[in-house]
């Protein structure tokens, strides 16, 4: 069945929203130097004019000085070093207080490539296979069943539902191409995420799941690339085939072993001060703190969730951040541990969608596990090389990293407002205009 225009419209805004531009490529021994652990380096000897690097540190900053952002961190590593690490601006207008490079940012989706992570960890200890069926893992999805309606029926109405074509695989929640949504657009499948509250912070992730059981997918499984919950779906099953809270495999896998002290579910009282408010414009165009941003996650963000979300829980630092994404720039290991392997990182970071999904995304991109991932850079509209991924926060965290040019990017904002999408792109234009070697 065919999704809505409409509805096809509010799926590609929430692709804009979310991130810019994205899979593939080489690291094999290179990767595996001990060497490529993010230390301080002149940018010259990475391959970066460092007179053409300030126009990213300016471009950034103008921002700033505008009056439109806040404030800004930004990252950039190439061959394993840090040859750039900046912040301008302050960490609540309110207060004035500037950021700084260690400030603590909510970046909700970047959320998702952890969960990822956290996924093929488990995929490469043999608890789960791609094609396996969901419903091996969830029995009660083992009658999900799909939207066969018009789009006409109103919030009480029942719905028309029809037998999935084909089952749900774990390929599917790996890649938003299940038939899940989100609960955020109009329509009828939508309706009934807010009607029965399906992010209950007051729940545990299996109300959640059996929630999900009673509504029909939006579309048949492997059709469409629809923006959904699927990678909260990803945190339940991690919870269920390692058999430890979510908060804790991320600590006791990821955080811990790349030396990620500043990125949890929660800022620890002691850290609070280095959190960064996330700011609007008022109706005079001048930025305030907005505490209605932080929505479906609270504002104590001080206290562990009760529902620790795989899809958008996480606060981190810059700094942080770039550890875990050089990581995966390594082909899975970073100063000497191995997190994932390097077939592993290749199969993430491979398009997984079937020409039909991969015709619902934006032009020239693919996805991967929790990584959109550029197929053709020009179709894309980017500078980033064929094989890039990324992903983004809807507050305006973003990354890419991009194995032809062996470059990670980490951008750390937190933002309502179109400026989002104008920094990320910028910042790709400045970045790649500074390589020269």
């Amino acid at each position: 069945m065919v999704v809505s225009s409409k509805l096809r419209s509010v799926t590609l805004m929430l692709v804009a929203a979310f991130a810019f531009v994205a899979v593939a490529a080489p690291g094999g021994a290179a990767a595996a130097e001990a060497d490529r652990d993010l230390k301080a380096a002149k940018p010259e000897s990475v391959g970066i004019d460092p007179k053409r690097l300030e126009r990213l540190e300016s471009g950034m900053r103008a921002f700033v000085d505008e009056g439109r952002l806040s404030g800004v961190v930004t990252l950039v590593a190439r061959h394993g070093k840090t040859a750039h690490l900046s912040a301008a601006g302050v960490k609540s207008t309110a207060t004035g207080e500037p950021l700084a490079t260690d400030s603590i940012f909510r970046i909700y989706s970047m959320t998702k490539p952890v969960t990822g992570v956290a996924m093929m960890i488990l995929h490469e200890e043999g608890k789960w296979r791609l094609d396996d069926p969901i419903a091996k893992y969830i029995p009660e999805w083992a009658d999900l069943k799909v939207y066969a309606g018009d789009g006409s029926e109103g919030e009480g109405d029942e719905l028309a539902v029809e037998d999935p074509a084909s089952p749900m695989t774990m390929r599917h929640v790996m890649t938003h191409a299940g038939g899940l949504s989100y609960g955020f657009g109009p329509h009828p499948v939508d309706q009934r995420y807010g009607a029965v509250d399906i992010f209950d912070l007051e729940k545990p992730l299996q109300t959640m799941i059996d929630k999900l059981g009673d509504i029909p997918l939006l579309v048949h499984p492997g059709t469409q690339w629809i923006y959904s919950i699927s990678v909260d779906v990803q945190g339940y099953l991690v919870e269920k085939l390692s058999g430890q809270p979510l908060a804790d495999f991320f600590r006791d896998r990821i955080f811990e072993p790349l030396g990620m002290s500043d990125t949890a579910f929660y800022v620890p009282e002691e850290k609070i001060d280095r959190l960064a408010s996330i700011h609007a414009a008022d109706e005079n165009g001048k930025l305030q703190p907005n505490p209605q941003m932080f929505g479906l996650l609270g504002t104590d963000a001080t206290e562990p969730p009760i529902l620790p979300l795989g899809g958008a829980g996480l606060f981190s630092t810059a700094e942080d951040y770039a550890r875990f994404a050089q990581m995966l720039a390594n082909d899975g290991e970073l100063n000497g541990a191995r997190i994932l392997a390097p077939r592993t990182v290749e199969t993430m970071r491979t398009n997984h969608l079937s020409p039909e999904a991969e015709a619902t995304m934006t032009p020239g991109l693919g996805f991967g596990m929790d990584f959109a991932v550029v197929l053709d850079s020009a179709a894309a509209g980017e500078p980033s090389r064929e094989g890039s991924y990324y992903w983004s926060g809807a507050a305006g965290t973003w990354f890419w990293i991009d194995p032809a040019t062996d470059l990670v990017f980490v951008g750390m904002i937190q933002h309502q407002g179109p400026e989002i999408g104008e920094i990320q792109g910028v910042s790709r234009n400045l970045i790649y205009q500074a390589i020269v070697k």
